[in-house]
């Protein structure tokens, strides 16, 4: 597996290279520890203080990428490093490319000065804008174990398949522990309780009737996806829960204390209204680390 891992020397970045520790990497997976030296557009190239500026960056460059390999240094993975100038976001994501990185692993890094959940710039473009699959890596995880807990989310989508193909090829310990969470929003879900109550018996038994077909749906979409995950893990539950996805996704995730979410690119498509927004907010939200499977571009 080829990795590529992102790093400012920042305590989020090196979150990251904690938890690649936690993975049963080897000898024929790879990590590529990439460090962006900051360009200003705006600034007079020819400028003495800006020179000074990217001269002193580029002094610091070497130790932020030793920084993170000494991290890495008892994993027995390939490590190599890089430097690149220019916009961080863009940098990262065209390395990803060029190196056909399985995955993008960074820190979420905050905005500085905003004690919040607020995902730094960097961290959002490349996980909104990536053609690979990004881990977010929260600071909370970086320390825990080898066992995992991992809360897999699926509405049956492609982008849910193409999420579960990122799953089985990261190199995860045997005793992983996996759970498969479908939402089912209902029909009804926008109209509140008070008129709920005011629709006829009839109608009734029809949304009753419906709710059972919408139950055997979800067991069909949460089997097709353990099928698949069966190939690579043995510890796998279900769950099928009613409501809003993301508050479904996010109380369940506090529930098992998950390591990691797992989500597709896309929003459940059983939701109304929600279309893409759902993993971004997921990834802004939970507590936990966050990994955003992608289809490929054309």
């Amino acid at each position: 597996m080829k990795i590529l891992l992102p790093t400012d020397g920042s305590e989020y970045s090196e979150t990251a290279a904690k938890f690649l520790k936690r993975l049963n990497l080897s000898e024929n997976d790879e990590i590529a520890i990439l460090h962006v030296i900051s360009e200003d557009p705006f600034q007079d190239k020819e400028d003495y203080y800006y020179a000074r500026i990217k001269e002193i960056k580029q002094g610091i460059a070497p130790k932020i990428l030793d920084s993170s390999m000494n991290i890495l240094k008892s994993v027995p993975a390939k490590i190599k490093t890089a430097l690149m100038n220019g916009y961080p976001d863009k940098c990262i994501l065209d390395a990803a490319v060029n190196s056909d990185a399985d995955i993008i692993v960074m820190g979420p890094k905050r905005l500085k000065g905003i004690k919040s959940r607020i995902i730094g710039s960097v961290t959002k473009s490349v996980s909104i804008n990536s053609p690979k699959p990004v881990l977010v890596v929260k600071p909370s995880q970086a320390d825990s174990s080898d066992k995992m807990k991992i809360l897999f989310t699926t509405d049956g989508s492609d982008y849910a398949r193409k999420a579960g193909e990122t799953l089985s090829v990261i190199p995860f310990h045997d005793n992983t522990e996996i759970t498969v969470l479908h939402v089912i929003t209902p029909a009804f879900y926008d109209i509140p309780d008070r008129f709920m109550k005011k629709i006829d018996q009839n109608d009734r038994e029809d949304l009753k009737n419906f709710s059972s077909q919408e139950l055997r749906e979800s067991q069909k979409i949460v089997a097709q996806i353990v099928e698949y995950l069966m190939n690579k893990f043995s510890n796998i539950r279900t769950l099928t829960r009613t409501g809003d996805p993301s508050d479904e996704i996010l109380q369940t995730a506090n529930e098992l204390k998950a390591d990691v979410i797992v989500v597709g690119s896309k929003g459940m498509s059983g939701f109304r209204g929600i279309v893409e927004s759902l993993s971004r907010y997921i990834l802004s939200a939970a507590d936990c680390s966050v990994l955003i499977g992608k289809t490929e571009r054309l």
